[in-house]
């Protein structure tokens, strides 16, 4: 049985084992009881038990007398949003990201529409371990009313980002794959909005994936043949709660996800959002990194965790920002990643430069990023640390969020994961060859 994990954005565990209907009540429960007042938004992706848990989770907050905005089937930058257009005092997101079938999870939002930032996570996983809640007297039971369109004003912010008619004049045919998860709703429509010829792949929130959920290329061979055969100009992979896009090209190369973020910031640039640093993180490539330099724009590096990129972006007036696993951050739309920022930014630089995406790809920084990871205890961290930097004793270390070696332009990265009971390792080098050593020889160190 796998652990329930609980961290300070919220919780993720196996339906029926250690996340119950219980346990989901319990910790909104401590949630309500930590908000200021105003109503809750409650949103989920496709999965087949997300029906069941935001039923049990609208019910407890009602206990707790907040009255509730069900958003059904939204995206989780969607809540985000939704959070600050109907002035709610925060959101409940029921997702496991690209976990498998089995799981599900909760994530939690506070008023600005954003991740709970850690403080504030942290005294609500305590009170939840505490059994703090709120419960109130029959005569304050608070009720829930369905959202009309929870969609349209995450669309209209995203289309406010770009050049509309550019894109439009372009009839770009695509194809987006969103895996039977949230994305198609939102994607689908936005696409069409663009004028785009759309082969829409998945588009039904059923929860049955198609296949494995996490938009890596060996999910994604079926995929990226149907952009080849299909003669599209690109290819959108989204994850099942489409925080996260995957990026295929015209001749049905796997662009990826860290590709993603380097040409939103390359498009931030060219239209001249130098205003401010960007943010990454710790595990995102440096790709990003080296176009801002090129406009004389200054990169930050935060812990990994999308609520510590929105903090790092808030605290220095970011002009962009995200992470690495396909998940641009547009301070414009909102400070969460979004995979409908990534779709229209990207055709929005397609369409500017007249270039298809497999030559703008190729014109980013070459870099090699190479990922891995094993089942690990987080008690074993510790040890397995010390022996990463024993035997690495010739690069920088960097203690905080897991362990960070560096050399020159290459680097380490070992931590433990927020969400699954595993370790990952995460390199980046001139070569794929030598991404792929480090993180080789990393996994050889696990378990001396």
């Amino acid at each position: 049985m796998s652990k329930l994990i609980i961290s300070v954005s919220g919780l993720r565990g196996i339906v029926g084992e250690t996340l119950t209907p219980e346990v989901a009540c319990r910790f909104v429960a401590s949630y309500s009881a930590a908000l200021p007042p105003g109503p809750i938004v409650v949103g989920r992706d496709g999965r087949t038990t997300g029906p069941m848990l935001a039923g049990a989770i609208m019910s407890a907050l009602n206990a707790c007398g907040r009255d509730v905005i069900d958003a059904g089937v939204a995206a989780t930058p969607t809540i985000g949003v939704l959070v600050r257009e109907r002035s709610a005092a925060g959101a409940v997101q029921i997702s496991a990201s690209h976990n498998p079938p089995p799981y599900n999870g909760i994530k939690l939002f506070g008023s600005s529409g954003r991740v709970l930032d850690a403080e504030s996570g942290a005294k609500i996983r305590d009170g939840y371990f505490d059994g703090r809640a709120a419960w109130c007297a029959y005569d304050k039971i608070a009720e829930t009313t369905a959202d009309s369109d929870p969609h349209a004003a995450h669309l209209d912010k995203v289309l406010a980002t770009i050049d509309v008619d550019l894109v439009r004049g372009k009839a770009f045919s695509v194809l987006i794959d969103s895996n039977h998860g949230a994305g198609g709703l939102l994607g689908k429509r936005l696409l069409e909005a663009l004028g785009c010829d759309v082969e829409a792949v998945g588009a039904e929130p059923t929860g049955v994936f198609a296949h494995v959920p996490e938009p890596t290329a060996e999910n994604l061979t079926g995929i990226a043949s149907r952009v080849a055969d299909g003669s599209c100009a690109v290819g959108f992979c989204q994850d099942p709660d489409a925080d996260r896009l995957a990026l295929i090209d015209e001749t049905g190369r796997y662009i990826g996800e860290e590709a993603t973020l380097a040409l939103c910031v390359t498009r931030a640039m060219m239209v001249g959002r130098t205003g401010g640093p960007i943010v990454i993180n710790g595990a995102t490539s440096s790709m990003s990194a080296m176009v801002a330099k090129q406009h004389g724009v200054e990169t930050l590096r935060s812990a990994v965790g999308e609520a510590n990129v929105a903090d790092m972006m808030i605290a220095n007036k970011a002009a962009y920002g995200g992470e690495g696993n396909g998940g641009p951050i547009d301070p414009d739309v909102g400070y969460v990643r979004d995979s409908f920022v990534g779709m229209a930014q990207v055709l929005d630089l397609m369409a500017r430069t007249g270039k298809p995406l497999s030559q703008l790809a190729d014109e980013l920084p070459k870099m090699a990023i190479h990922k891995d990871k094993a089942e690990i205890e987080v008690e074993e961290l510790p040890a397995i640390f010390k022996r990463l930097q024993e035997h690495f004793h010739d690069a920088d270390a960097q203690t905080g969020d897991g362990l960070r070696l560096q050399w020159g332009d290459s680097w380490l990265l070992v931590r433990g994961s927020n969400t699954e009971p595993i370790v990952r390792m995460i390199a980046e080098a001139e070569t794929q060859e030598k991404a792929k050593s480090l993180c080789d020889a990393a996994a050889g160190l696990l378990n001396a």
